[in-house]
């Protein structure tokens, strides 16, 4: 189950690049006349982004979020290697080596958490997720009207985490008649408020800044604030005696992505 988790969490992580390519298109396309959501390339991004979630949802069944979440960031390496269309000649030698850290900081998080889920929810998960939704909502319009993509990119990363942390939460199995029940849950609702903001100010952010940047902050943001709050309030575990190397995973990880959201990736457009 284990593979299984793995097999869907990186399925989910090359249909979030291909969104996040198309979702920066279409972005920066938008006019007074044709806003963002009647551009083609943004729709289909967030097709793509709704594929990538339910291939999340399914990891985090078998993995605890800090595993999924880091499988997933390794979106902003294929970005950056986007950005030089995939010709590895064309990457400056800092940031191939930066993906390479990606690599290594994926493998070593995801080879250190323990896979299955604890046998109880503690009692203090649920209202602190629903809190973290309502504070989100609040931030989400002075968010939007600051015009700074990366406050908006680092708001994004802590809405998607605690989706991540919510689908965690609610135990969503394949039993329609058992996930209809979820529909009475406040983490259900708390779940959906979250997903909005964080699609909302991703879009903003794409528009206003540069896809590698917003890329790197929402995906710092979103191993470290749920991966942490996944270990200490849901008790998702760690291997016994892989601690050390789950720490030095995302260290590795944070360092190459703050190396790929350097002004120099910025500078290069995304290929359409």
């Amino acid at each position: 189950m284990t593979l299984l988790g793995l097999a869907a969490a990186l399925a989910a992580m090359l249909a979030n690049t291909a969104a996040t390519l198309l979702e920066a298109a279409g972005s920066r396309r938008a006019s007074a006349d044709r806003p963002v959501w009647r551009q083609p390339a943004y729709l289909l991004g967030l097709a793509l982004d709704g594929v990538g979630w339910v291939l999340a949802v399914v990891a985090l069944r078998f993995l605890p979020v800090v595993a999924v979440q880091s499988v997933l960031t390794s979106t902003v390496a294929l970005t950056t290697l986007a950005a030089h269309r995939f010709d590895v000649r064309r990457v400056p030698r800092a940031q191939l080596v930066a993906v390479g850290g990606v690599v290594l900081g994926l493998v070593l998080v995801a080879a250190s958490a323990a896979p299955g889920r604890p046998a109880a929810l503690p009692s203090a998960a649920v209202p602190v997720l629903v809190a973290s939704a309502l504070v989100l909502a609040a931030l989400a319009l002075p968010v939007l009207r600051s015009g700074r993509p990366l406050l908006m990119a680092a708001v994004a990363g802590a809405a998607y985490g605690g989706t991540a942390l919510s689908v965690r939460a609610l135990h969503i199995t394949s039993d329609l008649a058992e996930d209809m029940r979820l529909l009475t849950q406040p983490l259900t609702y708390a779940l959906v408020v979250m997903s909005v903001v964080g699609v909302l100010l991703v879009a903003a952010a794409l528009r206003e800044g540069a896809p590698g940047t917003v890329t790197a902050v929402l995906s710092v943001t979103e191993v470290l604030l749920p991966g942490l709050a996944g270990l200490a309030l849901l008790g998702d575990g760690v291997r016994p005696g892989w601690a050390p190397a789950l720490a030095v995973g995302v260290a590795v990880l944070v360092a190459s992505v703050l190396v790929l959201a350097r002004p120099e990736v910025d500078r290069r457009r995304v290929p359409v």
